[in-house]
């Protein structure tokens, strides 16, 4: 009986400071499904252009993040999220922190995280991109944007990178900046690798590096200044794939944004430079687009275009990366309209309407739940008379946040 008393008095003892720690913690559970009906086109290899009806999930996610005070001002930070397919229900991508997951500290100097979350460079994207639909499904307008379809070993600057490190600046009269850096070490499931059948042990995620990209001392390193002051936003944004694609192989893109919001529009304007190294020489590319929002009724409308140029530099004409191919006619513009329509203030409906007008050899795809279509076209040359598939799509969705 003193044994069981003595067991119990411990077990109280070490139970105390747990419990007074929870009491200081604030943890909150939240999520968001967000699933759509998609009508889509696109020229296939055969010639044909069939009509597809598909149900996808969008960036769907669930996910539990808290606080807790250390004392002198000074948080500490956490957050595990998870994607969800809420189409198929959960996928390879779909494991238990296989989104926004880290661990840091928050203070009056900023916030310093670590773990896996997007870069900098993706946070310019809301300044004009289709934030009504929340900047995903094939509405999304990083299809040229960032060739954001893309992950980082096939040189894309819109992923989700893993063993990263990240500073967040204070706001100082409506300016901040963002840093990180992305080892490319091998704890992960390497986004270069083909994801493993779904069998017993499951391998999640991506957007990692391998041991062959560790020893080559490869790595992600991205920087963004962003302004938001009354109804003006603005940023500017650098990031750079050190070694990714290949040991000799660097590659970066530099965007500048901004907006302002009249109250019965808000237009944006977006510039983007990307550059590639390949094996005969620089793939370079131009994209400029122009955003409309506006309040109509209860909802929002949205208008974009988007053009990217003809793929420029010194590599020799048909070489690609993603969509982006070197020579004549390679440029490609993206076309959208939507309506969002809040039911609350936490379920929206909302319909759209993306085309991209892809040149004979260009090869873009819509960034958030592609589309398979005809990309054989390197060269006119190659393919004098036909041209690549222009992927376009009608949207039915309905969002829910909790």
């Amino acid at each position: 009986m003193n044994k069981k008393l003595v067991a119990v008095a411990v077990a109280g003892v070490l139970a105390a400071p747990l419990a007074a720690q929870a009491q200081t913690a604030n943890v909150t559970l939240y999520g968001r499904l967000n699933i759509d009906y998609e009508l889509l086109t696109g020229k296939q290899a055969d010639g044909s252009n069939p009509n597809v009806s598909r149900l996808s999930s969008n960036s769907s996610r669930i996910g539990v993040r808290g606080t807790e005070s250390l004392g002198g001002g000074l948080n500490a930070i956490f957050q595990i999220e998870s994607n969800v397919s809420g189409d198929t229900g959960n996928s390879s991508g779909s494991g238990l922190a296989s989104r926004e997951t880290f661990v840091g500290f928050q203070g009056t100097w900023g916030t310093f995280k670590m773990g896996k979350f997007l870069m900098p460079y993706d946070d310019l994207h809301p300044i004009f991109g289709n934030v009504p639909t929340y900047t995903t499904s094939i509405l999304s307008t990083a299809d040229l944007w960032s060739q954001g379809t893309l992950s980082k070993f096939a040189g894309g600057f819109d992923a989700r990178l893993g063993n990263s490190v990240r500073y967040d600046s204070p706001v100082w009269a409506g300016f901040n900046f963002s840093t990180q850096l992305s080892m490319r070490d091998s704890s992960g499931f390497a986004d270069s690798e083909t994801p493993p059948p779904a069998t017993n042990p499951v391998v999640y995620g991506g957007d990692n590096g391998n041991h062959t990209q560790e020893t080559r001392h490869a790595y992600v390193w991205g920087i963004a200044g962003y302004y938001n002051n009354g109804p003006i936003q603005a940023g500017m944004g650098y990031e750079s794939n050190i070694k990714v694609r290949g040991p000799n192989l660097n590659d970066w893109a530099f965007t500048v944004t901004g907006a302002y919001n009249f109250g019965i529009v808000r237009p944006a304007l977006v510039y983007e430079r990307l550059d590639y190294d390949t094996v005969t020489g620089s793939l370079t590319r131009n994209f400029y687009g122009v955003s409309l929002t506006a309040p109509i009724g209860p909802g929002a409308l949205y208008a974009f275009w988007g053009q990217a140029t003809n793929g420029e530099g010194s590599s020799v004409d048909g070489t690609r990366v993603g969509g982006l191919t070197k020579g004549p006619n390679s440029s490609s513009q993206q076309w959208e309209l939507t309506y969002t329509y809040p039911l609350s203030k936490r379920t929206q409906v909302y319909a759209g309407y993306v085309y991209l007008n892809n040149r004979e050899v260009a090869a873009y795809t819509f960034n958030i739940n592609s589309y398979t279509f005809n990309t054989t076209c390197f060269t006119e040359t190659v393919c004098p008379n036909g041209s690549n598939g222009k992927p376009g799509g009608l949207v039915l969705g309905m969002i829910h946040l909790f």
